[in-house]
């Protein structure tokens, strides 16, 4: 979690905050996405955080996926904004965030996958016809767009 939304749970506790997101949709050279089992709720999503005071977003998300995930974006692609009732969020620890998600796709990443300790149990790249039940509610979102842009046609079945 940012400094800078620790900073404001001192202050507010649990009630809503507008949340900005920087996050990244990894894809390999098989396109697969990359997503991660996530400490918190035990639930897979792509990497992101809190963007920070000041911080560029592009700046935000690269950050974010290289302290979940080892790796080092070389080129971001937005993919979406994304926002309204359906990405408001209740953390298992009972913070209640209201989220604006910036979205990137990344093609071009270097670096070995390494989980971020607390936050990342396990990193695996996917399929679209092989994504996981248990999608974390706030990146259900972007995902479903990013099944329904990908998804392999049934002549391609």
């Amino acid at each position: 979690m940012s400094d800078y939304i620790m900073e404001l749970r001192a202050l507010v506790g649990h009630r809503p905050l507008l949340q900005v997101g920087a996050s990244v949709i990894v894809v390999d050279s098989k396109d697969r996405v990359l997503l991660q089992l996530r400490s918190d709720n035990h639930c897979w999503g792509y990497a992101g955080g809190s963007v920070e005071i000041d911080e560029v977003v592009e700046d935000a998300a690269k950050r974010e996926l290289f302290e979940e995930t080892g790796l080092t974006a070389e080129e971001l692609e937005l993919f979406g904004v994304f926002s309204g009732k359906d990405m408001h969020y209740i953390y298992p620890n009972e913070d209640e965030v209201s989220n604006v998600d910036i979205v990137f796709v990344c093609r071009r990443y270097k670096g070995e996958l390494r989980c971020q300790k607390g936050e990342v149990e396990e990193l695996r790249f996917f399929s679209v016809s092989e994504f996981p039940e248990n999608i974390s509610q706030p990146n259900k979102k972007a995902l479903d767009k990013w099944i329904e842009q990908n998804a392999p046609s049934a002549s391609q079945l």
